[in-house]
């Protein structure tokens, strides 16, 4: 009885231990999958090029500004073209505070026609903060429809969830 006490107590600590680790997690981020999207060839010169703005909340108030809840952020890079590929060179994820965090590739991407890409801000994530944006840059035929970039925003607790979307704008 006093092993299996010595066990459970060793067992309990050893959770405490792992429960307490501060260890900084970022969101996933899946290069084999920006490099299977990788444009190998040169791109056209007549190009139209681009630039979307799109908040993101991996964070949001709740109750008062000194209780923060943390979320999970799925943002869509959608090709909303039947038949014209889109392409996107860079995805740059800033924090509250206006900084750069990190970019998702760092050489062009293609969306197929009707495609969706996505990007994942896990909830651990608190990098971004309550005020935490991309800035997307994108290229695409002349007689094109832009890219249609778009977030969503999730966390349940219990029985309780949240969720909210946001939408992307094209800016100069």
């Amino acid at each position: 009885m006093k092993n299996i006490n010595k066990l459970i107590s060793l067992v309990i600590i050893l959770l405490f231990i792992y429960s307490c680790d501060e260890s900084k997690e970022i969101s996933s981020i899946d290069a084999t999958n920006w490099e299977n999207r990788t444009v190998t060839n040169s791109l056209s010169d007549s190009l139209v090029h681009g630039k979307t703005y799109l908040s993101v909340y991996s964070q949001i108030y709740s109750e008062t500004e000194h209780r923060i809840h943390s979320l999970t952020a799925t943002v869509s890079l959608r090709n909303i073209n039947t038949k014209d590929t889109v392409f996107v060179d860079k995805a740059t994820y800033y924090n509250t505070h206006g900084e750069a965090i990190r970019s998702y590739f760092d050489k062009t991407i293609f969306i197929a026609p009707m495609e969706t890409v996505e990007i994942i801000i896990d909830e651990s994530d608190k990098e971004g903060g309550t005020g935490a944006n991309f800035l997307f840059d994108w290229s695409i035929k002349s007689n094109s429809n832009a890219p249609f970039f778009e977030s969503v925003m999730i966390s349940t607790s219990g029985q309780q969830g949240i969720s909210f979307t946001t939408q992307g704008k094209n800016i100069n």
